[in-house]
Protein backbone atom coordinates (compact mmCIF):
# COMPACT_ATOMS: atom_id res chain seq x y z
CA UNK A 1 0.00 0.00 0.00
CA UNK A 2 1.41 3.41 -0.95
CA UNK A 3 1.88 6.19 1.58
CA UNK A 4 -0.52 8.44 -0.33
CA UNK A 5 -3.23 5.81 0.03
CA UNK A 6 -3.00 5.85 3.82
CA UNK A 7 -2.42 9.56 4.32
CA UNK A 8 -4.11 10.52 7.62
CA UNK A 9 -7.28 12.57 7.58
CA UNK A 10 -6.64 15.98 9.16
CA UNK A 11 -10.12 17.48 8.94
CA UNK A 12 -13.59 16.56 7.74
CA UNK A 13 -17.14 17.89 7.70
CA UNK A 14 -20.28 16.51 9.31
CA UNK A 15 -23.95 17.39 8.98
CA UNK A 16 -27.19 16.55 10.74
CA UNK A 17 -30.67 16.79 9.25
CA UNK A 18 -34.18 15.66 10.16
CA UNK A 19 -35.48 14.96 6.64
CA UNK A 20 -39.21 14.68 7.50
CA UNK A 21 -39.37 11.26 5.78
CA UNK A 22 -38.61 12.87 2.41
CA UNK A 23 -42.13 14.29 2.24
CA UNK A 24 -43.19 17.93 1.91
CA UNK A 25 -45.32 19.70 4.54
CA UNK A 26 -48.77 18.14 5.00
CA UNK A 27 -47.50 15.01 3.18
CA UNK A 28 -48.44 16.43 -0.21
CA UNK A 29 -45.54 15.27 -2.37
CA UNK A 30 -42.29 13.37 -2.33
CA UNK A 31 -39.20 15.55 -1.98
CA UNK A 32 -36.65 12.77 -1.78
CA UNK A 33 -35.08 13.42 -5.21
CA UNK A 34 -34.63 17.14 -4.44
CA UNK A 35 -33.35 16.15 -1.01
CA UNK A 36 -30.62 13.98 -2.49
CA UNK A 37 -29.40 16.82 -4.68
CA UNK A 38 -29.40 19.34 -1.80
CA UNK A 39 -27.50 17.00 0.51
CA UNK A 40 -24.76 16.77 -2.08
CA UNK A 41 -24.29 20.55 -2.13
CA UNK A 42 -23.02 20.39 1.45
CA UNK A 43 -20.07 18.12 0.59
CA UNK A 44 -20.23 16.67 4.12
CA UNK A 45 -18.09 13.59 4.73
CA UNK A 46 -20.48 12.19 7.37
CA UNK A 47 -24.23 12.89 7.46
CA UNK A 48 -26.48 12.11 10.44
CA UNK A 49 -30.12 11.77 9.34
CA UNK A 50 -33.36 11.40 11.28
CA UNK A 51 -36.86 10.36 10.12
CA UNK A 52 -35.39 8.25 7.35
CA UNK A 53 -37.86 5.84 5.74
CA UNK A 54 -36.64 2.29 5.43
CA UNK A 55 -39.92 1.17 3.87
CA UNK A 56 -43.40 2.63 3.45
CA UNK A 57 -45.95 0.77 1.32
CA UNK A 58 -48.41 3.68 1.38
CA UNK A 59 -45.90 6.26 0.13
CA UNK A 60 -44.68 3.95 -2.62
CA UNK A 61 -48.26 3.63 -3.89
CA UNK A 62 -49.13 7.32 -3.51
CA UNK A 63 -46.00 8.87 -5.02
CA UNK A 64 -45.04 7.87 -8.56
CA UNK A 65 -41.37 8.77 -8.09
CA UNK A 66 -40.92 7.05 -4.73
CA UNK A 67 -37.54 5.22 -4.70
CA UNK A 68 -37.57 1.44 -4.70
CA UNK A 69 -34.50 1.36 -2.43
CA UNK A 70 -34.59 2.35 1.27
CA UNK A 71 -34.07 6.10 1.66
CA UNK A 72 -30.64 5.85 3.24
CA UNK A 73 -29.38 3.84 0.27
CA UNK A 74 -31.09 6.11 -2.25
CA UNK A 75 -29.67 9.26 -0.61
CA UNK A 76 -26.18 7.80 -0.24
CA UNK A 77 -26.07 6.45 -3.81
CA UNK A 78 -22.44 6.71 -5.02
CA UNK A 79 -21.79 9.99 -3.19
CA UNK A 80 -21.38 8.32 0.21
CA UNK A 81 -19.98 4.79 -0.33
CA UNK A 82 -21.15 3.56 3.08
CA UNK A 83 -24.44 3.95 4.92
CA UNK A 84 -26.11 2.51 8.01
CA UNK A 85 -29.74 2.52 9.13
CA UNK A 86 -31.56 1.73 12.35
CA UNK A 87 -35.31 1.40 12.81
CA UNK A 88 -36.93 3.67 15.37
CA UNK A 89 -40.63 3.42 14.53
CA UNK A 90 -42.14 0.23 13.12
CA UNK A 91 -45.74 0.13 11.90
CA UNK A 92 -47.99 -2.05 9.76
CA UNK A 93 -47.05 -0.43 6.44
CA UNK A 94 -43.36 0.21 7.07
CA UNK A 95 -40.73 1.73 9.32
CA UNK A 96 -38.46 4.77 9.69
CA UNK A 97 -35.47 5.67 11.84
CA UNK A 98 -31.94 7.09 11.94
CA UNK A 99 -29.21 6.80 9.32
CA UNK A 100 -25.56 7.67 8.89
CA UNK A 101 -24.06 8.28 5.44
CA UNK A 102 -20.27 8.17 5.31
CA UNK A 103 -17.28 8.54 3.02
CA UNK A 104 -15.31 6.50 5.56
CA UNK A 105 -15.64 2.81 6.30
CA UNK A 106 -18.03 1.74 9.08
CA UNK A 107 -16.43 -1.04 11.09
CA UNK A 108 -19.27 -1.57 13.59
CA UNK A 109 -22.84 -0.37 13.92
CA UNK A 110 -25.71 -0.93 16.36
CA UNK A 111 -29.19 0.52 16.73
CA UNK A 112 -30.36 0.92 20.34
CA UNK A 113 -34.00 1.33 21.34
CA UNK A 114 -34.36 4.22 23.81
CA UNK A 115 -38.16 4.45 23.74
CA UNK A 116 -39.80 5.35 27.05
CA UNK A 117 -43.44 4.84 26.08
CA UNK A 118 -45.58 3.06 23.50
CA UNK A 119 -46.52 6.22 21.60
CA UNK A 120 -43.05 7.53 20.70
CA UNK A 121 -40.59 4.99 19.32
CA UNK A 122 -37.11 6.47 19.57
CA UNK A 123 -33.58 5.20 19.10
CA UNK A 124 -29.89 5.95 18.73
CA UNK A 125 -27.65 4.61 15.99
CA UNK A 126 -24.07 4.05 17.18
CA UNK A 127 -21.44 3.52 14.50
CA UNK A 128 -17.66 3.21 14.60
CA UNK A 129 -15.91 4.72 11.59
CA UNK A 130 -12.38 3.96 10.39
CA UNK A 131 -10.55 7.11 9.30
CA UNK A 132 -7.23 6.78 7.43
CA UNK A 133 -4.32 7.20 9.82
CA UNK A 134 -6.45 7.17 12.95
CA UNK A 135 -5.72 4.24 15.26
CA UNK A 136 -8.89 4.64 17.34
CA UNK A 137 -12.28 4.54 15.58
CA UNK A 138 -14.38 7.67 15.28
CA UNK A 139 -17.56 7.02 17.27
CA UNK A 140 -20.73 8.50 15.75
CA UNK A 141 -24.05 8.46 17.61
CA UNK A 142 -27.15 9.60 15.71
CA UNK A 143 -30.13 10.36 17.95
CA UNK A 144 -33.77 11.40 17.69
CA UNK A 145 -35.20 12.17 21.12
CA UNK A 146 -38.81 12.36 22.24
CA UNK A 147 -41.24 15.27 22.51
CA UNK A 148 -41.89 14.81 26.23
CA UNK A 149 -39.42 16.35 28.68
CA UNK A 150 -39.38 13.38 31.06
CA UNK A 151 -38.73 11.06 28.09
CA UNK A 152 -35.78 13.12 26.93
CA UNK A 153 -34.23 13.03 30.41
CA UNK A 154 -34.30 9.21 30.36
CA UNK A 155 -33.11 9.06 26.75
CA UNK A 156 -30.16 11.38 27.33
CA UNK A 157 -29.28 9.26 30.36
CA UNK A 158 -29.31 6.16 28.13
CA UNK A 159 -27.11 7.87 25.54
CA UNK A 160 -24.64 8.97 28.23
CA UNK A 161 -24.57 5.51 29.81
CA UNK A 162 -23.70 3.90 26.47
CA UNK A 163 -20.97 6.44 25.79
CA UNK A 164 -19.53 6.03 29.26
CA UNK A 165 -19.48 2.24 28.89
CA UNK A 166 -18.37 1.79 25.27
CA UNK A 167 -16.51 4.88 24.07
CA UNK A 168 -12.95 5.33 25.40
CA UNK A 169 -12.25 8.82 26.74
CA UNK A 170 -9.44 9.33 24.23
CA UNK A 171 -11.49 8.23 21.20
CA UNK A 172 -12.99 10.99 19.01
CA UNK A 173 -16.77 11.16 19.36
CA UNK A 174 -19.72 12.89 17.65
CA UNK A 175 -23.29 12.85 18.96
CA UNK A 176 -25.71 14.55 16.56
CA UNK A 177 -29.36 14.64 15.64
CA UNK A 178 -32.77 16.00 16.56
CA UNK A 179 -32.78 16.49 20.33
CA UNK A 180 -36.23 18.18 20.51
CA UNK A 181 -34.65 20.08 23.37
CA UNK A 182 -36.33 23.50 23.34
CA UNK A 183 -35.78 23.81 27.11
CA UNK A 184 -31.98 23.49 26.71
CA UNK A 185 -31.56 20.70 29.28
CA UNK A 186 -29.79 18.06 27.20
CA UNK A 187 -26.43 19.80 27.19
CA UNK A 188 -25.54 19.50 30.88
CA UNK A 189 -25.30 15.66 31.04
CA UNK A 190 -23.32 15.61 27.80
CA UNK A 191 -20.91 18.26 29.05
CA UNK A 192 -20.15 16.01 32.03
CA UNK A 193 -18.72 13.60 29.43
CA UNK A 194 -16.65 16.42 27.89
CA UNK A 195 -18.97 16.74 24.88
CA UNK A 196 -19.39 20.27 23.52
CA UNK A 197 -21.94 21.56 21.01
CA UNK A 198 -20.32 23.04 17.89
CA UNK A 199 -22.50 26.17 17.56
CA UNK A 200 -22.20 26.79 21.28
CA UNK A 201 -18.43 26.64 20.85
CA UNK A 202 -18.45 29.03 17.89
CA UNK A 203 -21.35 31.37 18.72
CA UNK A 204 -22.33 30.85 22.35
CA UNK A 205 -25.62 29.01 21.73
CA UNK A 206 -26.92 26.04 19.74
CA UNK A 207 -28.27 27.00 16.32
CA UNK A 208 -31.92 27.88 15.67
CA UNK A 209 -33.14 25.10 13.39
CA UNK A 210 -36.93 24.82 13.68
CA UNK A 211 -39.18 25.58 11.88
CA UNK A 212 -37.03 25.70 8.77
CA UNK A 213 -38.72 28.70 7.14
CA UNK A 214 -38.25 30.90 10.20
CA UNK A 215 -36.07 29.06 12.73
CA UNK A 216 -36.85 29.91 16.35
CA UNK A 217 -36.19 26.74 18.37
CA UNK A 218 -32.75 25.19 18.91
CA UNK A 219 -33.71 21.54 18.41
CA UNK A 220 -30.88 20.09 16.33
CA UNK A 221 -27.36 19.71 17.70
CA UNK A 222 -23.86 18.46 16.92
CA UNK A 223 -21.83 17.56 20.03
CA UNK A 224 -18.15 16.59 19.75
CA UNK A 225 -15.36 15.27 21.95
CA UNK A 226 -11.69 15.03 21.05
CA UNK A 227 -12.28 17.22 17.98
CA UNK A 228 -11.67 20.88 17.23
CA UNK A 229 -14.44 22.97 15.65
CA UNK A 230 -13.25 25.07 12.71
CA UNK A 231 -16.63 26.27 11.42
CA UNK A 232 -20.36 25.72 11.90
CA UNK A 233 -23.24 26.84 9.71
CA UNK A 234 -26.98 26.47 9.22
CA UNK A 235 -28.33 25.73 5.74
CA UNK A 236 -31.29 28.01 5.15
CA UNK A 237 -33.17 29.40 2.17
CA UNK A 238 -36.03 28.43 -0.09
CA UNK A 239 -34.34 25.36 -1.57
CA UNK A 240 -33.79 23.92 1.91
CA UNK A 241 -37.03 25.05 3.55
CA UNK A 242 -39.19 23.18 1.04
CA UNK A 243 -37.55 19.87 1.93
CA UNK A 244 -38.19 19.57 5.68
CA UNK A 245 -39.55 21.39 8.69
CA UNK A 246 -36.01 21.34 10.18
CA UNK A 247 -32.92 23.18 8.96
CA UNK A 248 -29.74 21.26 8.19
CA UNK A 249 -26.63 21.90 10.29
CA UNK A 250 -23.03 21.40 9.18
CA UNK A 251 -19.67 21.67 10.95
CA UNK A 252 -16.01 21.54 9.89
CA UNK A 253 -13.95 19.53 12.38
CA UNK A 254 -10.28 18.71 12.93
CA UNK A 255 -8.83 15.72 14.71
CA UNK A 256 -6.79 16.30 17.83
CA UNK A 257 -3.64 14.32 17.26
CA UNK A 258 -2.29 12.29 20.18
CA UNK A 259 0.41 9.59 20.25
CA UNK A 260 -2.23 6.98 21.11
CA UNK A 261 -4.81 7.63 18.40
CA UNK A 262 -2.52 8.58 15.52
CA UNK A 263 -0.80 5.95 13.39
CA UNK A 264 2.34 7.61 12.00
CA UNK A 265 2.93 7.03 8.29
CA UNK A 266 6.29 5.41 9.01
CA UNK A 267 4.53 2.75 11.08
CA UNK A 268 1.58 2.21 8.75
CA UNK A 269 1.50 -0.90 6.55
CA UNK A 270 2.89 -0.49 3.01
Amino acid sequence: MSRSAIRPVKSFSVATYNIHKGISAFNRRSMVHDLREQLRTMQADIVFLQEVVGNNDRHSLKHANWPTAPQHEFLADEHWPVSAYGKNAVYEHGHHGNAILSRFAISRCEQVDISTNRIEQRGMLHAELSLPGLKSPLHCVCVHLGLLGRSRVKQISAVCARIDALVPRDAPLIVAGDFNDWRHRAGAPLRELDLHEVFETMEGNPARSFPARLPILRLDRIYVRGLDVNDARVHRGRDWAKLSDHAALEAELSLRRTPRNLTPLDEAPH
